[in-house]
């Protein structure tokens, strides 16, 4: 089974199971860097797919919680080749990786190099949300010849006709995004969300998963009725930093 292959099992197999997928986001070596592993597996064991956050200095889609975590990430020293390394020397997390980054790390690092180390990590794809569909050739082509994942993100905004075709490039999952802007923020979900999580699944041939602002079982219950995965970011990031057990928090939004 190809890497964005073991993606897409992971979450239709969690929604035909639980009714849901569970799809956290930690951002690497964050609050410390010397647990980043230990964190990572403790996190999986509830989850069915690990979002893993590149550090970046001006995370544009995040809100002022990951913002934070990413500039302490930074000052602690993590970086995209740190994260590979550390991933390629740890024992099989237990369930896929997807690397969360934005594009000049990615660049920096190069893609032939890039997917060569990714595929020795056990990394099964990859979230690039400032790189635009037109723009992205040349990285998808990289990664699809390792059987990588490229998650493309879909918004309410989202036109039909490219819709359709985010959704036909996408690999692993799609990801719809639930809010209009940053990532965090208030605890109320629009009242439009289920109808506009029914039209990408409509769409879609790969299982949808929903994100952005999901902090409660109330929630993840809700997105559940009308998504396969629920991707669960700032409210994690929020429970490590003030040292709390992730894996309790994850188990507690199952319960809803």
């Amino acid at each position: 089974m190809k890497p964005h292959e073991q993606i897409t099992a992971a979450v239709r197999e969690a929604a035909a199971g639980r009714g849901v997928a569970l799809v956290p986001y930690i951002t690497a070596g964050y609050p410390h860097k010397d647990k980043f592993i230990e964190t990572l597996r403790a996190i999986a064991a509830v989850a069915d797919v690990v979002e893993v956050g590149v550090p970046f200095s001006d995370p544009m889609a995040d809100g002022v919680t990951i913002q934070r975590s990413s500039h302490q990430a930074i000052a602690n020293g993590v970086s995209l080749r740190w994260i590979l390394t550390e991933l390629a020397e740890a024992d099989a997390i237990g369930v896929p990786l997807v690397l969360m980054s934005y594009l000049n790390p990615l660049l920096a690092y190069g893609y032939a190099a890039l997917v060569e180390a990714s595929a020795e990590a056990g990394v099964c794809g990859f979230i690039v949300p400032d790189l635009p569909l037109e723009e992205g050739v040349d990285f998808r082509k990289a990664l699809d010849g390792a059987g990588l994942a490229s998650i493309q993100l879909v918004t309410p905004a989202t036109p039909p006709e490219r819709l359709s075709r985010l959704c036909e490039a996408s690999r692993g999952f799609i990801y719809a995004v639930t809010v209009r802007g940053i990532t965090g923020g208030s605890r109320a979900l629009p009242d439009d969300v289920p109808d506009y999580l029914d039209r990408v699944k409509s769409v879609a041939t790969l299982p949808v998963c929903a994100g952005f602002g999901v902090r409660e079982a109330a929630q993840v219950k809700q997105l559940g009725a009308h998504a396969d995965g629920v991707i669960v970011g700032s409210a994690l990031v929020e429970q490590l930093e003030a040292g709390n057990d992730p894996a309790r928090f994850l188990a507690s939004l199952r319960a809803g």
